[in-house]
Order: C-alpha cells, then structure tokens, then sequence
C-alpha cells in the first residue's frame, strides 16, 4: 500500500521561528512558505532527499491541529506515506476495519490528494496522513 515516506509533519507555533531554527542547527535553508487561510494554518517546507519536512502552525483556533499544538506542545504531528491510489488505499483500510478521519479523499499541497487515518487505529496513537501526488 505505502510507496515511501512522503513528509513528516512537525506542529509548531510559528513557522518562522521553526524555520529560523532547522536552519541554523541542521542547515535546512531551501523553504518554500504556504499560507493556507481555508485551514487557518502556515506551512514551511523543506525537502529532505525524497521526503519533505512540513512545519505547520495554525493561525487561528480554527485550525484542525490547533487543539493538538496546545495541549502537547511542539513536535511530531503527523507522517504521511506516498500511496499510487488514495481512494483504493481507503477502501482497502476500510475494508479491514481500520478507522478513518477522512472516508473521501481531499486537496493538499504541491497537486496532492490526502487522507487521515485516525490516530487510535490499532492502539498507535500516530496520526497518519495517505499522500498521492498528481499527474
């Protein structure tokens, strides 16, 4: 089902702030910088090979990970992993039982369609995003 790793997801309370400091203590400094006002939130992005680090802070309380950031902290939100058909992907996790956030697919960056299966699937307590980049 999984292709690779496609990004790993860090919340954060300020983009920059992040951005300021993975470049200054691990020399990231190529970030391309998404403002997504319909999800109340601000990404920066790095690639790192070929998998892409997501900062992701919100900018309002509206945002979906702003209850995450609040009550945790900064950290690992969320790992996304590169699927060739998002929506045979969730019929087949359906189809065994696994629990989803997102039952349809939706847009994401960069020409992708994503999905999230809920956290609690099977006890791991790991928010996982399915990626599929379009052609």
């Amino acid at each position: 089902m999984f292709t690779h790793v496609d990004h790993i997801g860090f919340a954060v309370n300020d983009v920059e702030e992040g951005i300021a400091f993975y470049s200054q203590a691990f020399g990231l400094t190529d970030w391309e910088r998404i403002s997504l006002p319909d999800r109340h939130m601000a990404v920066g992005v790095a690639r790192l090979g070929d998998t892409l680090l997501e900062l992701i802070a919100p900018t309002s309380e509206e945002a979906a990970f702003a209850r995450f950031l609040r009550e945790r902290g900064p950290g690992v939100h969320h790992i996304a992993y590169r699927v060739d058909d998002i929506r045979a992907a969730l019929a087949e996790l359906a189809a065994r039982g696994v629990p989803l956030i997102d039952k349809e697919p939706r847009p994401g960056i960069h020409n992708t369609l994503i999905a999230f299966v809920h956290p609690k699937a099977g006890g791991q307590g790991v928010l996982v995003e399915l990626v599929q980049h379009q052609h």
